[in-house]
């Protein structure tokens, strides 16, 4: 076990975590809303610290993101537990867990063999994924420092409920948030994640993007009678232009039976195409439908010349028309991260 990074201790042995935004308060021998963390005798401590569930050579088209070093391979990691309980929970055998001995395949990859693992793969970064990365925080650190060391770009994939206090202190080490914005209602994410307060996730996708200049790109899971009205669909696409610039991808995913919603049906494509066209009208320059191999929209296409500059079938990309950050045709800014055209200046 691991003592945890954030948490202020409190009268009668009791702990406040400050990871993400539950602020669990946790009596002893208590754990948090994550199961990973556990109050013993007033002292917090991480359950999950080098605890892989899930490791795999991965696009980085997959996690997904399309403006962010295209065709690359990434070295995705995750472990257990959760701070979300969410009903259609996509790897819920994993996240949806209250010990670890009910997780399955566990094994232990320390921080310094999760680097080397990565660059023998030929990865060009690290992504922690599969579950929140939020609730593995301090094993995050701990390696997207080495990454960072070791010249490896790291990913976030994320629900973004993360304190302000642990994003600013990983975000020196962050190179990309890839955050779920599952719908833009209070009922919604309370029937969905059981989440009261779900505004600081825009909060949280901001400062990422303004404090930390990290690239940032916003999933929707679009789930049939939950979050396909065109009120929450209009206010996801509008606070991604206002707030993350018309350059901010938008990715619309098809819903597949999980979990609890089992009863629902995939989304229909027409469906994904209403949002495509709603995220179109507000002003993005860059939507994508996600779990639809083969249509036309998985291609990144220049708002201004309009030639198709990364084409893709699947996971399978081509870039066709990409110079750095700028489309190769006509010059125009793409918000596209490059080997060739980004590098990261923060640090």
């Amino acid at each position: 076990m691991k003592e945890g990074l954030l948490y202020d201790k409190l009268p009668g042995s009791r702990v406040q975590c400050n990871v993400c935004q539950w602020r669990c308060n946790i009596g002893p021998g208590k754990y948090g809303v994550c199961q990973v963390r556990r109050n013993d005798d007033g002292v917090l401590h991480l359950l999950n610290y080098v605890q892989v569930s899930s490791a795999a050579v991965d696009p980085v088209e997959k996690k997904p993101l399309f403006h962010f070093f295209p065709g690359s391979l990434c070295f995705s990691l995750g472990s257990w537990g959760c701070n979300f309980h969410c009903e259609h929970c996509q790897n819920w055998q994993i996240s949806c867990v209250e010990e670890p001995a009910k997780a399955d395949g566990l094994r232990e990859i320390s921080p310094h063999e999760a680097i080397r693992l990565s660059k023998e793969s030929n990865a060009g970064g690290i992504a922690w994924t599969y579950n929140e990365p939020t609730v593995w925080f301090e094993y995050t650190l701990d390696s997207a420092k080495l990454a960072k060391e070791n010249g490896l770009y790291t990913v976030y994939v994320t629900n973004g409920y993360i304190t302000s206090e642990a994003l600013d202190i990983i975000g020196p080490y962050l190179d990309c948030w890839r955050v779920d914005i599952k719908g833009f209602s209070d009922d919604l994410y309370k029937s969905l994640a059981r989440i009261p307060h779900w505004r600081g996730i825009l909060d949280m996708a901001k400062r990422a993007q303004e404090k930390w200049s990290m690239h940032v790109e916003v999933v929707t899971n679009i789930i049939p009678t939950m979050n396909d009205d065109e009120e929450q669909l209009n206010g996801i696409a509008r606070w991604i232009h206002d707030e993350l610039g018309e350059l901010t991808p938008w990715h619309v995913t098809r819903f597949y039976p999980q979990y609890r919603l089992m009863g629902l049906p995939p989304t229909p494509i027409a469906t994904l195409e209403k949002a495509y066209d709603i995220g179109k009208r507000a002003g993005l320059h860059f939507v994508y439908l996600g779990n639809v191999p083969g249509h036309s929209s998985e291609n990144t296409m220049c708002y201004s010349c309009n030639n198709v500059v990364i084409r893709r079938v699947g996971y399978s990309t081509e870039v066709l028309g990409v110079d750095g950050s700028k489309c190769k045709f006509c010059g125009s800014e793409l918000n596209m991260k490059t080997k060739f055209g980004w590098r990261d200046s923060r640090r």
